[in-house]
């Protein structure tokens, strides 16, 4: 098999790379390990509810700042449905319940009540940073990489503001320390100010770069924070759908254990189960310790190399509560993000995130219930050579984490219907994330920006996007680093960039809260939404009883159908077909029917797909 590019690892940097290079016709093959889409992005279900696994708390849908998912979903000419939370998030801080408001000024004012001798200087603070934004990152919208930047266009740019550019340069390899203390003198709002580092990019206020920092504490108020109507499965099976649509191809359930070189160049991909898919162009979207330790055999790399990218320093590992509780535990006023602070003074276990988006969309559980993620971080030792001690370690973090939430919602652990915990472990088996290390290498002085992974390698043909590079973590951000990579490679190719342009048609649309299922599938006809709502039914089963010993990939066709990515769908059913007798004995195997439910129609959603061939443009 071979493509004009083939990208490595299916998170959402992959996926917006492969997403445009489609778009503009390049053919793509994308190898992902899971056998859905999206890297931490995404959900699994447990019953009669959908949990997203990672990420979550959404930027970069706004009208304005750094929005860099509605430029993708614009450029992509793909529709979008998406809630936007009326707050950022709730920080419970040193006995406070400090809100984080859209409107800058309402939040300087609640924050000024907390620290009310730092009154001025937080003015001064968000004032000075505020402007520094508008005048670099929202006058002049451009989604690249800092290491992909047109020096002709931002010679432009900073003609328009110098100070500000100048002032913003300055602070490239300054600490965000060295910044707040141009404004603050009391040590208790450093404290502050390092539980938001340590959230934005898991890095204190010592070691996150100041640069980077001061886009950080404006830009989520600009832009606000989403969540996808329907939950995550939609954000990368949107970018799926654009990809099959355009010709491409997923090899999902597909881990690459070597990138394959012929006359000391990277020409394709192996497989673990033998495949060799070739490509003239390589994107690579994992983690710089894979890279360089697994995929790239040590001949073709300099000691130096391996070294430096070996002695990366990773965030913290972390550990995932995900869990269903009574809907009555959860008071009314409560937001979608509330941040639990344990210690202000440092860093420990009870430093926790909990997300309850069943608040705005009630399509992911039952009505008398609420779903609550929880993630923080874990300093326990997960190296256990017995699996029972493994197994009861993660019952003692599993009741740690219900504790902290007690602390915030009485009442909580005995409200808990269900509960299951991704340790480090886990998080490495499913996304890769070396150590459960959910942010990749620290973006902190002296491994930041310029001292990571840049977009382009030391071979013409191989580049990369993701955490580990320029930009690091976050959402806006690895997706700017996905539309860096595919703009090199379209360049390379005398192809059109896709470069922001004034008075581009909106893709992407706003839900009223909270969202109910029949609010889903808007611009669709009745039948295709019956048709969606049934796939959506489907469990996405890592075992499905369904299909048993076939290889027919059920859950994947229910998948696409449910984002309304029918090519893509038909594509998963040529691959193995069947005929109507075999698809109603998986609908007699299907989760559902076992537990005396209805299963999903399985026969009725694939001869949707087959009867519907023309007027669909499959």
């Amino acid at each position: 098999m071979e493509y004009d590019v083939v990208i490595i690892g299916g998170g959402l940097s992959g996926l917006t790379a492969a997403s445009l290079l489609a778009k503009r016709k390049i053919r793509v093959a994308v190898v992902e390990k899971c056998y859905n889409p999206g890297g931490s992005c995404g959900v699994f279900k447990r019953g009669d509810v959908t949990f997203d696994q990672g990420s979550a708390m959404l930027y970069g849908f706004g009208e304005t700042g750094f929005n860099s998912h509605r430029f993708v979903f614009n450029s992509l000419e793909e529709e979008i449905d998406v809630i936007q939370h009326d707050l950022l998030y709730c920080v419970n801080y040193d006995g406070h319940r400090i809100k984080f408001h859209l409107d800058v000024d309402k939040f300087v004012e609640e924050l000024s009540e907390v620290f009310p001798n730092e009154k001025d200087g937080i003015k001064r603070f968000y004032k000075d940073m505020g402007k520094l934004y508008h005048d670099v990152m929202v006058e002049n919208p451009t989604y690249t990489t800092a290491d992909e930047t047109d020096l002709h266009v931002a010679l432009e740019s900073i003609k328009k503001h110098p100070i500000s550019y100048l002032k913003f340069l300055g602070m490239l390899n300054r600490s965000a320390k060295k910044l707040l203390e141009k404004y603050f003198k009391n040590p208790e709002i450093f404290n502050f100010f390092d539980k938001m580092t340590s959230t934005y990019c898991y890095s204190t206020v010592e070691e996150a770069p100041a640069i980077l920092a001061s886009v950080m504490f404006i830009d989520n108020h600009v832009g606000g924070s989403y969540y996808p109507a329907g939950s995550t499965l939609f954000l990368p099976g949107k970018l799926e759908k654009v990809i099959e649509e355009n010709g491409g191809d997923m090899f999902l359930d597909s881990e690459a254990v070597s990138i394959l070189f012929e006359n000391e160049k990277p020409v394709g991909v192996l497989l673990k189960d033998g495949t060799t898919i070739k490509g003239k162009d390589i994107v690579y979207s994992g983690t710089v310790w894979n890279l360089y330790e697994n995929l790239i055999d040590s001949k073709y790399t300099s000691k130096k190399t391996r070294t430096w990218a070996k002695n990366q320093e990773p965030t913290y590992p972390s550990v995932v509560l995900y869990s269903v509780v009574d809907k009555e535990v959860i008071p009314e006023g409560t937001a979608p993000i509330e941040m639990l602070v344990g210690s202000p003074d440092r860093l420990d276990e009870k430093e926790v995130t909990a997300y309850i988006f069943s608040i705005n969309d009630r399509t992911i559980c039952p009505e008398d219930v609420h779903v609550v993620m929880a993630i923080g971080p874990s300093f326990a030792n997960w190296d256990f050579d017995q699996v029972l001690d493994y197994r009861e370690r993660k019952k003692q973090e599993e009741k740690r984490l219900i504790a902290v939430l007690e602390d915030r919602f009485p009442g909580f652990s005995k409200a808990v219907r269900y509960a299951e915990l991704a340790t480090p472990k886990t998080l490495e088996r499913y996304n890769m994330k070396n150590g459960g290390a959910v942010a990749g290498p620290k973006q902190m002085i002296g491994q930041h920006m310029f001292k990571r992974m840049k977009t382009r390698s030391q071979w013409d043909n191989l580049f990369c996007c993701g955490e580990s590079t320029v930009m690091g973590t976050g959402t806006p951000t690895v997706t700017v680093s996905g539309i860096s990579a595919a703009n090199a490679i379209l360049s390379k190719l005398g192809k059109e960039p896709f470069l922001y342009k004034e008075n581009m048609k909106n893709y992407v649309r706003y839900l009223d809260k909270p969202v109910t299922k029949d609010m889903l599938y808007g611009g669709y006809t009745q039948t295709e939404k019956d048709i969606m709502h049934k796939a959506l039914k489907c469990r996405m089963c890592e075992y499905p009883t369904c299909t048993k010993v076939s290889d027919l990939d059920v859950r994947g066709i229910m998948r696409r159908v449910a984002v309304g990515n029918y090519k893509g769908a038909y594509k998963a059913w040529l691959k193995t077909p069947m005929d109507d007798k075999s698809l109603i004995e998986f609908e007699s195997s299907c989760i559902l029917a076992r537990e005396g439910k209805e299963p999903v129609p399985i026969k009725e959603i694939v001869n949707f797909l087959k009867e519907g061939l023309d007027e669909k443009g499959i």
